[in-house]
């Protein structure tokens, strides 16, 4: 018999809210500022979605993955993707080896560097389509296909990849099939004047920190398992469908800026995306429901990378998160909890 109750469900909340609490304290020691990135990573993480971190080189997208994958206590590899990154060189590979005791000859798989719960893609735009596709399977399916045979990817599985997004020669960006995959793309901004005072400090004078380990895989899978639980009124799920059909240029009911500036709006997987983040981020802080609220502050990581501009906007130095923010503001939801 399933022990799965509210009042189970609540006290698991209970614990992950104080849980995040000591992973953001943590994450101080070392992160300086940047709480709106990591509170959006660890939506991510507790949606049992995959991350996209840009930001220019130097603002610490490295450093705050390993960091948290300590605090988390998940096995951590990273990737550095280059125009010569093969897709064996991730999933791993066939080897031939000869067994002494018989002479026979044997293929034994070794596995890649993708194999790990939380994995570091660094720069993947900067490696061909060819080899950025061999994340794909093992984000939606999380295993990893070789031949005939398929391989389980240890659970929880993640990949936060990160993107600079001022040096494109030489890169290949990301199609929109691969860009969907990711459940939130994270903008990392500069630090403020105050911050930047606090990293030079820091840095300079401190040496390296080790985290100790705050939440395990368990704990993270089982808060994974209360997100997907917790309810959802019938309101808030409409305003979700609403916000991502109404960035479709093609809906006869689309606002004008949406037919001008969107060449291409979310897709379904968008609205599913809004639900799950936003009940991440209500139990993140504690609630045991998801509000309008939650869908509003997610929406931006969630929408940012599935609204492609026209040539118009880009031409009017409009980008796609002035139009998810435009878009907020033109949908509103018909009732709004205070949280």
């Amino acid at each position: 018999m399933s022990n799965e109750t509210p009042q189970n469900d609540a006290r698991v909340i209970e614990e992950l809210s104080a849980g995040v609490g000591e992973i953001k304290k943590a994450l101080s020691q070392v992160i300086v500022g940047q709480e709106a990135v990591i509170e959006e990573v660890l939506i991510a993480v507790f949606s049992r979605g995959h991350a996209l971190l840009v930001g220019v080189p130097g603002l610490a997208k490295t450093l705050l993955i390993s960091t948290l994958s300590q605090a988390l206590d998940l096995s951590f590899k990273r990737i550095q993707f280059t125009p010569d990154l093969m897709p064996s060189d991730i999933t791993g590979s066939d080897v031939l080896e000869e067994d002494h005791t018989t002479g026979k000859r044997v293929f034994r798989f070794v596995q890649g560097p993708v194999f790990a719960n939380m994995i570091l893609a660094d720069e993947i735009n900067r490696t061909p389509p060819k080899t950025q596709s061999a994340l794909l399977e093992a984000m939606q399916e999380h295993r990893v296909t070789i031949g005939p045979q398929s391989y389980p990817l240890p659970e929880p599985f993640f990949v936060l990849a990160t993107q600079n997004p001022i040096e494109q020669e030489g890169t290949y960006p990301l199609p929109e099939a691969q860009l969907d995959r990711f459940m939130v793309n994270i903008v990392v901004d500069y630090p403020s004047y105050n911050e930047e005072r606090a990293i030079i400090r820091q840095v300079t004078t401190s040496a390296e920190k080790t985290l100790s380990p705050i939440l395990n895989a368990e704990a993270i899978l089982r808060f994974q398992e209360v997100v997907r639980r917790i309810p959802v009124a019938d309101h808030v799920i409409d305003y979700a469908a609403i916000l991502a059909r109404t960035s479709r240029p093609k809906q006869p009911d689309a606002p004008d800026f949406i037919k001008e500036m969107v060449g291409w709006g979310a897709g379904p997987r968008a609205g599913i995306h809004l639900i799950t983040a936003a009940k991440a981020r209500a139990v993140l802080n504690g609630r045991i429901h998801a509000t309008t609220a939650d869908v509003t502050a997610v929406a931006l990581p969630v929408l940012r990378h599935r609204v492609i501009t026209t040539f118009n906007a880009e031409a009017a130095g409009v980008t796609s998160d002035d139009i998810v923010k435009q878009l907020i503001d033109y949908v509103r939801p018909s009732v709004k909890l205070d949280i």
